[in-house]
């Protein structure tokens, strides 16, 4: 009779405390459902995907912020992900956290794109990262980025571009390539010290291949690989930005080797240069420094070449294609400089002197909103951020269509309106809500070059041209819907570019 008393008695303590470890279990979940940010409630596996349009994720998460709040949770698939929107939050997050929110998520494409998450500046963490974008900054600083030796670098490509522009003789056609070679050659300049002419095959399929992974990264069928990898690893467009990046790879290493055969440590030519000057020193010293490695260089390069190319030329084709949609802006852009400057060659110390020009500039980058979502970032501790609290090692989203459309920072946040940046008196103003290359300890190394170019580049075309829509088609027919990518490029277009002169003598 004991044992059968001595059971029954453990049963019902059991049956007293199951339901007690399910109300402790309830109200621990419910206060960290209170603490953590909120979101719409996921489906198993599916998560939120049946609310979002992965062709214009962005503009799903910007919807999502209207109901949710500025910092809330979502589901892709079964990853979860914490969002920011707004221009307040973002900056907040990215500059007053820079630490705990400054760590690089690194997708499964991610993986597919580096080669190794241990090498380069783009998806690296940890120390190895802060050598090698230390290293880059420095270098790239000697090399020209942001000094007249850059300045004098995209003077040198102008004219290769004027002249495929001209080559067209005001006849309707696409600047998307020769765009995209210019900015490309520019950047090449400082890393390899040499441009490359646009008709050199290797160039061409590498610029185009790089290009081409930036709308395979965005693809819908991409973004499924990254939420379920085992099952959509071997989707098409996936398979393409792996031969991709390989061929790109392989060509840069070619590059590399051909550098290191000539290679002087006393006289870089450029970035690849230097790097291997540094190597070279550590070995003589027998330092061993597994940072300074021939992968590690060429993950580098590779990492420098895409973020100098992709977002500057598509931004450039954004603007004339802008142009052409509202002439009236374009005739003032061209009176400033015909005013200004003249005929002779724009010099970015002319930008303090043309101030609609430059506000057209920034405008062009507000309302293309280029990068809508800025590469993800992670958490690297446990945070509590606007009365939520966020797990380390937490994906974040900062969510830039959100600030450069935040209706509370501009007046007509869904207009092209170059008054955004100028004052009364018709002066250039800086806005805090400008934020095209993301801000923090991981904004894009690359800034400095990248507004040079804009400016010099566009300035120089609409000296020269007149950027008209083709014959037949009105300007308010110009399509500014941009094609799907992790890039919002614009769609596939064609312009006229006639010859300022030929308008004069007429």
């Amino acid at each position: 009779m004991m044992l059968k008393d001595l059971f029954q008695s453990y049963v019902t303590v059991a049956l007293m405390l199951v339901p007690m470890c399910i109300l402790v279990s309830l109200f621990f979940r419910s206060r960290d459902k209170r603490r953590e940010p909120p979101g719409p409630q996921p489906l198993p596996l599916l998560g939120n995907l049946l609310q979002m349009d992965l062709k214009r994720l962005d503009r799903s998460l910007v919807d999502l912020s209207k109901k949710y709040g500025s910092v809330f949770t979502v589901y892709l698939g079964p990853q979860k992900v914490v969002v920011l929107a707004g221009y307040k939050t973002v900056k907040q997050a990215l500059v007053n956290y820079a630490v705990e929110f400054g760590e690089r998520y690194v997708s499964p494409t991610g993986h597919d794109l580096s080669g190794s998450l241990r090498n380069g500046v783009t998806f690296a963490n940890g120390e190895s990262w802060k050598e090698m974008r230390r290293f880059a900054l420095t270098n790239l600083r000697d090399f020209g980025m942001g000094k007249k030796a850059a300045e004098d670098k995209i003077i040198e490509e102008i004219p290769y571009l004027i002249e495929v522009f001209q080559r067209h003789e005001g006849q309707p056609f696409s600047s998307a390539q020769s765009m995209n070679y210019a900015v490309s050659n520019v950047i090449c300049s400082i890393v390899y010290g040499s441009r490359f002419e646009y008709s050199d095959e290797e160039f061409r399929l590498m610029v185009d291949r790089a290009n081409e992974n930036f709308r395979l990264a965005g693809s819908p069928s991409v973004q499924l690989f990254k939420m379920y990898p085992l099952i959509f690893q071997w989707v098409s467009n996936r398979m393409r930005l792996k031969r991709n990046v390989a061929e790109n790879r392989k060509q840069i290493k070619k590059l590399i080797g051909i550098l290191q055969e000539t290679l002087n440590v006393h006289m870089c030519r450029g970035f690849v240069d230097s790097f291997l000057a540094h190597k070279q020193k550590l070995e003589d010293l027998k330092i061993p420094d597994s940072n300074y490695n021939i992968e590690n260089l060429v993950t580098t390069a590779s990492n420098l070449f895409v973020a100098g190319s992709d977002t500057t030329g598509a931004t450039l084709r954004w603007a004339l294609l802008l142009m052409a949609k509202y002439p009236q802006i374009q005739d003032q852009v061209q009176e400033e400089l015909s005013r200004v400057v003249g005929s002779r060659q724009v010099r970015v110390e002319d930008r303090r002197n043309l101030p609609y020009t430059d506000a057209v500039i920034h405008e062009t980058q507000r309302l293309a909103n280029v990068v809508p979502l800025a590469i993800p970032h992670k958490t690297s501790q446990d945070v509590t951020f606007q009365g939520f609290f966020i797990k380390e090692g937490t994906t974040v989203f900062p969510l830039l269509t959100s600030v450069h459309h935040d209706e509370s920072e501009w007046e007509s946040p869904n207009s092209f309106n170059p008054s955004h940046f100028l004052d009364t008196e018709g002066k250039f103003i800086r806005r805090d809500a400008f934020m095209p290359f993301s801000a923090g300890r991981r904004a894009c190394p690359g800034e400095s070059l990248a507004r040079m170019e804009l400016f010099l580049f566009f300035t120089s075309l609409l000296q020269r041209f007149c950027f008209t829509p083709p014959p037949g088609v009105k300007e308010d027919d110009l399509d500014l819907t941009p094609s799907v990518g992790f890039n919002l490029t614009p769609s596939p277009h064609e312009l006229c570019a006639v010859s300022r002169e030929g308008i004069k003598n007429e």
